[in-house]
């Protein structure tokens, strides 16, 4: 019995200090996610949407209170684990959906 405690307890690691946390990196994600669809829509040639994508990402690091090196740490800190990224991105996507289901008008209205 005490073992299934510990196993329990060890299995839910702690995230260290200066990594995001898995709720906050994924509405991260949405962010950038969104300021690279958004960069990608607009009908400007390639060099100047490499010039806007820095400064939408950086207002996304802005609304989000963190500084990019956080950001970088937290993804590099993610990807050791891939079942953990996968989850991540899983929940990103799902947010994603949702949001383009809100934004995208219904023909049935």
């Amino acid at each position: 019995m005490f073992l299934f405690f510990v196993g329990f307890a060890c299995s839910k690691q702690e995230v260290p200090e200066g990594i995001l946390s898995e709720d906050k990196m994924v509405e991260v994600l949405i962010d950038i996610h969104l300021a690279e669809g958004l960069v990608s829509s607009f009908p400007i040639h390639y060099d100047s949407a490499r010039v806007l994508y820095p400064y939408l990402e950086s207002e996304v690091f802005l609304k989000h209170h963190i500084p990019d090196s956080v950001f970088r740490k937290s993804l590099e800190y993610y990807m050791l684990d891939i079942k953990t990224m996968d989850r991540l991105y899983a929940r990103t996507i799902d947010s994603l959906h949702v949001v383009e289901k809100a934004i995208t008008p219904n023909p049935n209205q």
